[in-house]
């Protein structure tokens, strides 16, 4: 395999606005609008599924849900849930919830800044993002450090640079922003650095009514237009086991009522906030789903939402977060079956618990990559980028982790077949006893018949020497530098770049606003 070159990989990472990416004439790599061609992987069978799905909704009516928001206890009882105010529980009734499930979209479509970067969530297509949520990130450079704004910025300038991801993420936290003000300086950076779909964290109504404002001005809308499509999402997790607290509430309430994307997703792990069984785990994760999402449908019939799924298992001696272990992957399988029971886009992720970008950090990524892919996930969070069971944002496994989604997103492309491609002609050109290098259909296929990777080296191991013999973790680690220095902002329309600078400096002067609690 020939070693592509710079420009090689950066035409591929960032082609010009409205072309696809290719590495030939013939060969269109379409990463910015993936399919799964596969038929999901099932690890129960469908009686199974039905069982939990019951037991999930006996759960509900029995045990109910502890909701801390007044609001969204409000909102249940007038839905005809029973509520007991003193203790916050919220039973419902299976009638109730399906009907609620009924409401809810099997497809979401995203509108995104650049129209070509517009996606489609549910069916087969399928949509990978960065990692998002971590308070550390670190490099072959500096190490493990606290988040901050510039490195913010940073991932998502390599967010933006690479199609294979396809929304923003909340990629790393930043520390050095003080926290009213930190809503409006991360979704400035967003909307500044990318066109792609922003993640709007739901940390209060105001903070969220902001980042609204924000991506109206930058799309030119009005508020009634706005909630007429989706140009946002975020991420509401249950408190688990079997609670919503106020500011997760208050997300679903928010982001329902602006038409805008909820992903509701239980972090129930193994023996720990869940039954150690899988079938436990996955029944109780499915009720607390099943509660987040009738309140969306509650607030406002149609809400755009996807059920999110992230259950794993603990290390039994140490308690610590596990991820990317059987048990995850046959959770995930699990998962995507009980999303599909219900007819709903599913959200997995791609995990793993190794402290540095090493082979723990590939094996264990990989597995839960196969785990959510071939169990038929539509929208894969943490899919570039997790380190530290989620503690830490690496440079150096986003690039990793970037040729990991690119070949699956190569898999998920169909394998041409025809009389040309038996190369019958061609075999008899070569004949017994001779090779296929220098043959006419070799020659005309190969800059185009195979992947060409971003950071594997195919060379022998003498070639590898000779070219200064780095490893996978020194090449990503040249690779995100260039692709920083190499940036280029997407455009934007200056009477909107300007509206969004006086939106956030007239924001700072009033104050911003300090996130819920």
């Amino acid at each position: 395999m020939v070693d592509p070159t710079r420009s090689e990989r950066r035409a591929r990472r960032r082609p010009q606005a409205g072309q696809a990416q290719t590495l030939g004439a013939d060969r269109a790599l379409a990463y910015r609008q993936l399919v799964n061609p596969f038929t999901p992987l099932r690890v129960f069978s469908d009686d199974q599924v039905e069982e939990m799905h019951q037991a999930a909704l006996g759960v509900l009516e029995r045990l109910g849900m502890r909701v801390l928001l007044p609001e969204a206890r409000a909102r249940y009882r007038a839905a005809g849930a029973q509520v007991d105010e003193a203790s916050g529980i919220v039973r419902l009734d299976r009638g109730l919830v399906m009907e609620a499930l009924a409401k809810a979209p099997g497809v979401v479509d995203l509108v995104a800044r650049a129209p070509d970067r517009s996606i489609r969530i549910g069916g087969g297509h399928v949509v990978f993002l960065p990692v998002a949520g971590p308070p550390h990130v670190s490099d072959s450079d500096r190490g493990k450090r606290p988040g901050t704004l510039a490195d913010y910025c940073d991932l998502a300038r390599l967010c933006q640079s690479f199609d294979v991801l396809h929304l923003v993420g909340a990629m790393v936290e930043a520390q050095d922003v003080a926290p009213p003000f930190r809503h409006l300086e991360v979704t400035e950076a967003t909307l500044r650095l990318t066109d792609k779909v922003p993640f709007v964290w739901a940390r209060g109504s105001a903070q969220v009514a902001d980042c609204f404002e924000m991506i109206r001005v930058v799309h030119g809308l009005d508020e009634e237009s706005f909630r007429r499509q989706v140009f946002c999402y975020t991420v509401v997790n249950t408190n688990s086991p079997l609670q919503l607290d106020r500011p997760m509430a208050q997300g679903i309430i928010d982001f329902a009522l602006a038409g805008q994307l909820v992903v509701v997703t239980p972090f129930t792990l193994a023996g720990a906030m869940a039954p150690i069984t899988i079938p436990g785990a996955l029944t109780q994760a499915h009720a607390e789903a099943l509660a987040g999402i009738a309140l969306a449908q509650i607030t406002r019939a149609g809400a755009p939402v996807v059920y999110g799924s992230f259950t794993s298992n603990v290390d039994m001696r140490s308690g610590a977060p596990a991820f990317g272990t059987p048990e995850y992957v046959k959770a995930a399988f699990g998962a995507g079956q009980l999303a599909r029971r219900i007819g709903l886009p599913w959200r997995s992720s791609g995990a793993c618990a190794s402290n540095a970008p090493d082979a723990q950090a590939a094996y264990e990524t990989e597995m839960s990559l196969w785990g959510a892919l071939m169990g038929g996930c539509n929208m894969l969070i943490h899919g570039a980028g997790w380190l530290e069971g989620g503690l830490t944002a690496s440079l150096e496994k986003f690039i990793l982790d970037i040729e990991m989604l690119q070949m699956l997103a190569e898999l998920f492309r169909p394998v041409p077949f025809s009389e040309d491609e038996l190369a019958l002609d061609d075999m008899a050109e070569v004949g017994p006893g001779g090779h296929y290098f220098a043959a006419g259909h070799t020659m005309q296929r190969y800059q185009d018949a195979f992947y060409t990777p971003l950071v594997s080296d195919w060379r022998n191991f003498g070639q590898w020497t000779e070219a200064g013999s780095r490893t996978a973790t020194e090449r990503a680690n040249a690779i995100w530098k260039t692709t920083l220095a190499e940036f280029m902002p997407p455009a934007m329309d200056v009477g909107r770049a300007e509206a969004l600078a006086d939106f956030v400096a007239r924001r700072k002067v009033e104050g911003g606003a300090p996130p819920a609690s």
